[in-house]
């Protein structure tokens, strides 16, 4: 019989691969978008999201380092 602890390494895991994954679509999408403008919609929609970091402000720019920060400590570990 398998611990929690077990089961929750394997979700974690999961997880992971499922994020994985996504962020490879993303960059897919990306270069798709950049070869054919317009096609996909996600560089404009990441746009709007990094424009809506820069309205705040001050406050915008910390949370959006703060953001790269966490997720460039995940990669590595």
């Amino acid at each position: 019989m398998t611990s929690v602890k077990d089961s929750m390494t394997n979700i974690t895991g999961w997880l992971q691969t499922a994020t994985e994954f996504g962020l490879a679509l993303i960059l897919a999408f990306v270069i798709i978008d950049v070869l054919f403008p317009g096609s996909t919609g996600v560089v404009s929609n990441i746009g709007t999201i990094v424009g809506q970091f820069s309205k705040e402000g001050l406050t915008g720019l910390i949370a959006l380092l703060l953001f790269l920060l966490l997720f460039k400590n995940k990669q590595t570990s």
